[in-house]
């Protein structure tokens, strides 16, 4: 890769980053919180984004981000006020910023970007502004004239002469921006006289080390032009009070006066008839273009006045210390890891096995070699560990865009965005995301006539939210909305020839209609649904996942799409039992308690199924050797183990087994890869003699029948 294409690289990566301080403080904005602090920050967001694709002439990135920014500077002035339209249309151009990006990135043929040309007339019209076409023949007015060039070849550059006052407020300095260095960037353009003003500095006792009380004054002479001057302090923007003014120059490239000779912009017009009939004459030339104006106007030399913040500003949150590592390094940290691991476990078995007694100098070595690869293995996976508040931000888009396709007004609101999972997880989850979002606003979401007319609001809500919960993540997606319509999808399934006519099913069974394959309830076709092709995707991406997807709906109220995922695919807490002769792991996240239950305590329920009392409640009884297939099924009644379980959804079972070895950190082998997705079996893993060991899926075992409480199945998992 070459230099160019690694800055290229990192510009889109800070892009990224930009982009989510850009949704943050239009989040903010629509809550009601546009303080300048907060416009501020969205400003110098697409600010930043227009000048780094402007380095890589990203044209029409460059062009859309200028207009955007342009309503983001009248807001900044005052000229525009925050409302419901400009906010609507500010969400719209972030959302079309990102793609633009996402199309730069990827290397799409830049086309002029003919499905901005609204956005940007919208942008246009809120500042009053005019398309950028070039000046008309009657408008340039041309007329013809000499010119003397005089001795052109003696003729030096034009100077100019700039006086700069330079205020640093107090956010400059904890944003990580140092003035020294933007003067010494500023000296670099020319020849400068630099003042620094002290008089507003207070005793030694009452010097707040976090306040602003510098401030400078530059006599500045260079061939650069004010845009070239102003450029030095783009990155300070809104972080100080900055002056910039014209007060001389020499077009004819003659020698200027010393700096100290040069007279004051506060001298009084000259009274003297000569030098008035000098400047009308002067006056008679064609005027230069005006630069800016300048923030404040020139005033003698003396105390600096203390600038106010506004009174709703927020100071800045500090900026942490980051690194980028290529995920290639962590991945092949990760692995090593996950060898370790297994070599502390051949070890701690090795040392059983040969008989070495508790306590002694190796048994306490290796506990504490153990302590320590569980720290290890944890604080690599918090490396790879990411909220998912970029993937939150993306859905956010892809809710309004489908709400402008279907023509639906919606509110999307987030939840536990700061939510860290296993960045593995956050990338494989953003297809099934999109689809149930989609599904939420062209499925979920009834038009306004229709809310209105059972009493609710015109406007949808969506909510996205994520959470921790028993060592796994929870993420849930809930509309408002009709809920499922329960007899219509029942009755598609029917003739589709998905269930029988006779079928007895109960209603989470018809909701979950909705996974199987080619299944649609659109009525007709659109650029969102009607193909048949998404909800069925999602749940086997969510498998792919080592996870489970569920449903919870209620007519006329909405409906709950709740997504149960691992915390990563590397490693896991594990109890190691043994069930027919093999060994096997169970994720201890599933686990609530183990026991031996009294004989007194089982009850038989016909000939194949058993329930067990605990504390008053009756939970199935599964066995797991049968279900696998590793022995015929044992009698329930008998002195066995068990282990009492929850599944993802809730439901509680009595897991019979064997023998109960251990319970130890195991690393995570897939089998899809090589056998596809095994019914019962989440993954594999190497124990520490070097024998491979099923990892089970509860969830799977538990509901195989689809009773979600069955006990002995006549059909082992392993036959299917």
């Amino acid at each position: 890769m070459s230099k160019t294409d690694e800055l290229r690289a990192t510009f889109f990566q800070e892009s990224e980053d930009l982009l989510e301080q850009l949704t943050d403080g239009l989040d903010e904005m629509s809550g009601g919180e546009a303080d300048s602090e907060t416009v501020n920050s969205v400003f110098r967001a697409v600010h930043s984004i227009k000048g780094g694709a402007g380095a890589f002439a990203l044209d029409a990135v460059v062009r859309f981000a200028h207009r955007f920014e342009n309503v983001l500077d009248a807001l900044r002035s005052g000229e525009l006020a925050v409302n419901g339209q400009v906010l609507d249309v500010l969400m719209r151009s972030s959302d079309h910023l990102t793609v633009l990006l996402e199309q730069a990135r990827d290397g799409v043929p830049d086309d002029g970007d003919p499905a901005g040309e609204p956005l940007l007339a919208e942008l246009m019209a809120l500042t009053g502004a005019e398309a950028d076409e070039g000046p008309s023949e009657a408008e340039v007015n041309f007329q013809p004239m000499t010119l003397d060039l005089g001795d052109f070849g003696a003729s030096a550059p034009a100077e100019m002469q700039f006086r700069v006052d330079f205020q640093p407020q107090d956010d400059l300095f904890k944003s990580g921006n140092e003035p020294v260095f933007l003067l010494r960037e500023l000296c670099a353009l020319g020849e400068a006289q630099v003042d620094c003003d002290t008089s507003a500095l207070p005793e030694f006792d009452a010097l707040d080390t976090e306040a602003s009380y510098l401030s400078w004054k530059v006599e500045l002479r260079t061939e650069a032009s004010e845009t070239a001057v102003r450029e030095v302090f783009e990155f300070v923007d809104g972080l100080c009070v900055l002056g910039i003014e014209e007060v001389g120059g020499d077009s004819a490239g003659g020698g200027l006066p010393d700096l100290p000779d040069l007279p004051s912009a506060d001298t009084p017009p000259s009274s003297d008839p000569a030098a008035a009939d000098d400047a009308a004459t002067k006056a008679a030339a064609p005027a230069p273009v005006p630069g800016p104006a300048a923030s404040f106007a020139a005033t003698p030399a003396g105390p600096p006045q203390k600038v106010e913040p506004p009174a709703k500003s927020q100071p800045p949150q500090p900026v942490a210390s980051t690194i980028r590592v290529d995920l290639h390094r962590i991945d092949r940290m990760i692995n090593l890891v996950g060898e370790l691991v297994i070599n502390q476990a051949m070890l701690t078995q090795a040392v059983k096995r040969d008989g070495i007694a508790q306590g002694s100098d190796i048994d306490v070595g290796l506990e504490e070699l153990r302590t320590l690869t569980r720290q290890i293995q944890d604080s690599v996976m918090a490396i790879r560990a990411q909220p998912v508040k970029a993937l939150f931000q993306r859905m956010s888009r892809i809710a309004r865009e489908a709400g402008a396709d279907t023509g639906k007004t919606l509110r999307m609101v987030t939840e536990g965005a700061a939510t860290e999972i296993d960045k593995t997880v956050i990338e494989k989850l953003a297809d099934p995301l999109t689809h149930m979002i989609r599904n939420a606003v062209d499925h979920g979401l009834e038009n306004a006539e229709d809310r209105l007319a059972s009493g609710k609001s015109a406007e949808g809500t969506i909510r996205l939210s994520a959470a921790h919960l028993s060592g796994r993540v929870v993420i849930e997606i809930t509309d408002d909305g009709a809920g499922i319509n329960r007899d219509r999808v029942r009755s598609i399934a029917e003739k589709k020839g998905l269930i029988p006519p006779d079928a007895q099913l109960t209603a989470n069974d018809i909701d979950n209609l909705i996974f199987q394959p080619g299944f649609s309830t659109a009525s007709q076709l659109t650029a969102l649904s009607g193909r048949g092709v998404g909800m069925d995707v999602v749940k086997r991406s969510i498998q792919s996942l080592g996870g489970r997807v569920s449903i919870a709906s209620e007519p006329g109220k909405g409906s709950t799409f709740s997504i149960v995922l691992p915390l990563t695919l590397a490693v896991l807490d594990g109890m190691v039992i043994e069930v027919g002769g093999q060994t096997v792991v169970v994720p201890i996240s599933a686990i609530i308690e183990t026991m031996r239950v009294p004989t007194e305590q089982v009850f038989q329920l016909g000939t194949q199924n058993a329930v067990v009392r605990i504390r008053g409640s009756y939970v199935p009884i599964v066995d797991v050797g049968a279900v696998m297939g590793y022995r015929p099924a044992v009698d329930p009644t008998g002195d066995h183990v068990i282990l009492l379980v929850e599944t993802a959804d809730g439901v509680r079972a009595a897991l019979l087994i064997d023998v109960i070895h251990d319970q130890r950190q195991v690393v995570i082998k897939g089998l899809e890869d090589n056998y596809d997705q095994v019914p019962g079996v989440a993954a594999a893993t190497i124990l520490g003699d070097g024998r491979i060991a099923l990892i089970l899926d509860p969830s799977a075992i538990v509901g195989h029948n689809g009773a979600g409480g069955a006990a002995v199945l006549t059909t082992p998992l392993a036959a299917e």
